[in-house]
């Protein structure tokens, strides 16, 4: 009876060894999905980061990649507009024309937050007739996204103090994330409607 418990425990022990290995292998595998996502990106590491909660829905697929970068930049800008009331409500930010920057910010990120949800909404919807249609609208909503972000950094490029400097720090990391995403729909869009079924 003894030898049977023993053999008993040795079997559960093997077993649960199997299924870590099995479970370290599709890990090794979302991350390699996610590290060739991540590829065409500028800032990889902040791409993998960023995405890497994505990899086991994700996969391989382009569309689902290119979902994943709108998502985390939605969140990224979201963040740093309530960080830009947050400042202009507490009156941090002193001097007319700072407060100007600060307004201008507030609203260049709101444009970007729309342009953001409508290239979420598209992706979600993408059709094998209407692919390049589509593909077409969310690049240009994604450029204006960038262009949004770069008219807010302009604002407080020659500014001096802590808040200008954060705002700068801020604004400068949601691009970077904003770029991720630009080059995960180009990505896509090179890869065309075929991928869709990926």
């Amino acid at each position: 009876m003894a030898g049977l418990h023993v053999s008993v425990s040795f079997l559960v022990i093997i077993v649960g060894l199997m299924n870590l290995s099995l479970l370290s292998a599709s890990e090794n595998g979302n991350n390699n999905n996610l590290r060739d996502a991540c590829r065409v990106t500028r800032y990889r590491d902040l791409c993998i980061h960023s995405l890497s909660s994505f990899s086991r829905s994700a996969k391989r697929s382009p569309s689902r990649w290119a979902r994943a970068g709108v998502s985390v930049t939605i969140g990224e800008a979201k963040r740093v507009m309530e960080y830009l009331v947050k400042l202009r409500q507490q009156g941090a930010v002193k001097g007319s024309r700072n407060r100007a920057a600060l307004s201008d910010c507030i609203e260049c990120f709101q444009d970007a937050i729309d342009n953001l949800h409508n290239s979420l909404g598209v992706l979600r919807k993408l059709s094998n007739k209407k692919f390049e249609r589509q593909m077409s609208d969310v690049m240009t909503w994604m450029s204006a996204v960038l262009t949004d972000e770069d008219t807010c950094l302009d604002g407080f490029a020659d500014r001096k103090g802590k808040p200008a400097k954060l705002i700068r720090k801020q604004v400068m990391n949601v691009s970077y994330v904003t770029s991720n995403a630009l080059a995960l729909l180009n990505r896509l869009a090179n890869a065309g409607a075929g991928s869709l079924n990926i």
